[in-house]
C-alpha cells in the first residue's frame, strides 16, 4: 500500500475515534458508489452525517479541511444520494469535513460541521 493510502487510513481511524467520542454512531466506512467513495457515514442523533476526511502531514498548502473542492463536493453529494436511496433513509442529512494534520509528533484535528450544502 502506498504511503498516502496509509496516511488516509490513519486519518480516517482518528476521525472515526473522534466521532465515536462525541456520540456519533458509525454506520459505514469507505462506502463506494461507482468510482466515488464516502469516507464515513454516521448518525448524529436524527441526522445522517456524511463525513469527508482530509489528512495531511503539513499545512504548507493550507488547512486540510479546505481541500474539499467543488468537484469533490459534487461527487460526495452524488454518492450520498445513492446511499440514501440504498438505505431508504428518511430524514435530514449533513455534510461534515474533518481535517487532520499529522506532523512533528502532533495530531491536530478540525471537525467542520455542516461544511457544505448539497447543491448539484
Amino acid at each position: 500500500m502506498a504511503d498516502h493510502n496509509d496516511l488516509g487510513k490513519i486519518g480516517e481511524d482518528l476521525a472515526e475515534k473522534h466521532l465515536r467520542n462525541i456520540g456519533y454512531r458509525i454506520l459505514k466506512r469507505n462506502w463506494h458508489f461507482g468510482h466515488d467513495e464516502i469516507d464515513i457515514i454516521a448518525r448524529d442523533g436524527e441526522w445522517l452525517v456524511i463525513v469527508e476526511v482530509k489528512t495531511r502531514t503539513t499545512d504548507y498548502y493550507g488547512e486540510p479541511e479546505m481541500e474539499v473542492k467543488p468537484a469533490k463536493m459534487k461527487a460526495i453529494v452524488r454518492t450520498a444520494d445513492a446511499y440514501i436511496q440504498y438505505s431508504e433513509f428518511k430524514g435530514e442529512t449533513r455534510f461534515d469535513v474533518i481535517g487532520i494534520l499529522l506532523g512533528g509528533g502532533k495530531v491536530v484535528l478540525n471537525h467542520v460541521k455542516d461544511a457544505f450544502m448539497a447543491r448539484m
